[in-house]
């Protein structure tokens, strides 16, 4: 899985541009699947159906990943840009980033004042992207229309992966190609004598400026019960906002609620049952800082009992978000083992 979320993340897909990160997947999965299809707002679906009749499990993983996108260019050559997705300020100086224009993909870095001009700024300022500037090395805007980038062009931050130790990683874009990955080595495993029913694996767009593949997803498909990966903030660190709820290489998160969702009690509780049943490393998560897909799959139709796989994650929407590949490993397995034993919807409602 490290190769293929290596691959997952050199590839440019910010918020509504996905479409390269919907091609390679789908190129890879085309041999694993009964049907593949990509709908009008560019979520990839695929179906893969067990060896006889069963409940329907969506899984949803978002494709996109946070950026920019070229808003000016002012006549020193300089770029001006607007975020898509959620950024932090206060990281963005001094970054580098990669244009994607009509002729290839440009480098830039995000610029700043140099450390010799400190004695004559604020320290405590921090200014807000729409007061920074890219720096292409260009000299005039007439050089940046050379250089082929325009107005609209996207931006993400430069590919970059690295292995810190035998098991954790650092990258661009885990949140949420992991995810992506996830699903990708869970289709590919799972075979039809493994399972009843059918599995729906659903590559969403835009869940990072609101869950918008999701919604559309949420109208075309009726399943018994659905579950969304993702990658979650962890709170394992020295600074003092965290309260050491949530940990690196502890396990895959099994959702109990965030800020889209609270999620259903029978498909966490059921989720918990089979992660001991299988000695799968498993944390539950409280965190309300947070959103997935799942926020939306749980309103589709007359409602889906929904959970949330979640891949824990350090310092996620920064160009350095590092995860541990265990907890990967177990969120595949959770996955996996989830679609062997899921039950149809009438098992994850109230009895009443």
């Amino acid at each position: 899985m490290n190769h293929l979320l290596k691959e997952l993340t050199t590839i440019h897909g910010p918020c509504g541009f996905e479409e390269e990160v919907a091609v390679y997947i789908a190129k890879r999965l085309k041999d694993s699947v009964d049907s593949l299809d990509i709908d009008g707002v560019g979520n990839l679906i695929v179906s893969k159906k067990g060896k006889q009749k069963g409940p329907t499990a969506v899984v949803a993983a978002h494709m996109d990943e946070i950026g920019f996108i070229v808003k000016k260019i002012e006549e020193n050559g300089l770029l001006r840009f607007e975020k898509l997705g959620g950024h932090d300020d206060r990281i963005l100086l001094s970054q580098r980033v990669q244009i994607n224009t009509n002729v290839g993909l440009r480098p830039g870095v995000i610029g700043t004042i140099s450390a010799h001009m400190k004695k004559f700024d604020d320290p405590q300022k921090v200014r807000t992207h729409q007061q920074l500037y890219i720096d292409v090395g260009a000299a005039s805007k007439q050089e940046v229309i050379e250089l082929g980038i325009k107005i609209g062009d996207t931006i993400t931050w430069q590919p970059y992966f690295d292995q810190l130790t035998e098991n954790r990683i650092v990258g661009k874009a885990f949140d949420d190609r992991a995810g992506c990955a996830v699903l990708i080595e869970a289709i590919e495993e799972l075979e039809a004598n493994d399972f009843s029913g059918e599995l729906i694996g659903v590559f969403t767009v835009q869940e990072e400026v609101g869950l918008r593949g999701a919604r559309v997803i949420s109208h075309q498909q009726k399943a018994d019960v659905a579950i969304a990966l993702d990658t979650t903030a962890v709170s394992d660190t020295t600074e003092e906002m965290m309260d050491q709820t949530l940990e690196l290489g502890a396990g895959t998160g099994i959702k109990v609620m965030d800020a889209s969702l609270i999620a259903n009690k029978k498909v966490r509780n059921h989720l918990v049952e089979i992660a001991e049943q299988h000695t799968i490393p498993h944390q539950l998560e409280v965190f309300p800082g947070i959103g997935t897909d799942a926020g939306e799959l749980t309103l589709a139709q007359h409602g889906i009992p929904t959970g949330v796989l979640s891949i824990p994650s350090r310092y996620a929407h920064s160009s350095i978000e590092v995860i541990d590949l265990k907890d990967l490993k177990a969120t595949k397995d959770l996955l996996v083992a989830f679609v062997k034993e899921m039950k149809s919807s009438d098992g994850y409602k109230v009895k009443i």
